[in-house]
């Protein structure tokens, strides 16, 4: 039954990167304008910051508490866990603050209007990257927990 919750639990996580980063920002991107679009994906990845902060602790929790895996399996479960967890506080408490002041700062004109763009821009990137990384860590994170 745990593992069964493990694995679980490292789908839904890693399927929430994914469909977030792959599939609603980009739909909301093409959709609405900016910054609408900008608006519901900083809600949307705030929530997908909280469950990572929820998810994180319960995957250690359950690897710590398995029985059918062996110490080194464990380690990359929580070493697994840990990076993406890392990987979402980072864009979370980190890009998102400054991006958000950006935004706010830039006004009705937008953020390409500003000054700056090129920050913002370069933040962006980092943050994508971030996501990235955070989507293979969740593949890897899927095929370990099984």
């Amino acid at each position: 039954m745990l593992a069964n919750l493990r694995l679980l639990a490292a789908s839904l996580w890693a399927g929430s990167v994914w469909a977030v980063s792959y599939l609603a920002a980009p739909s909301a991107f093409a959709a609405l304008d900016s910054t609408q679009a900008g608006t519901v994906v900083g809600i949307m990845l705030t929530r997908l910051a909280w469950l990572s902060i929820a998810l994180a602790p319960l995957l250690a929790v359950l690897a710590w508490r398995a029985t059918d895996l062996d110490a080194k399996r464990r380690r990359w479960l929580f070493w697994l866990a840990g990076g993406m967890l890392a990987c979402s506080l980072a864009v979370y408490l980190g890009l998102q603050p400054m991006m958000a002041a950006i935004r706010e700062a830039a006004g009705p004109a937008g953020v390409r209007a500003s000054p700056q763009w090129g920050r913002f821009a370069a933040l962006h990137g980092v943050s994508q990257a971030l996501y990235l990384l955070e989507s293979v860590l969740g593949a890897m994170l899927v095929v370990k927990s099984r």
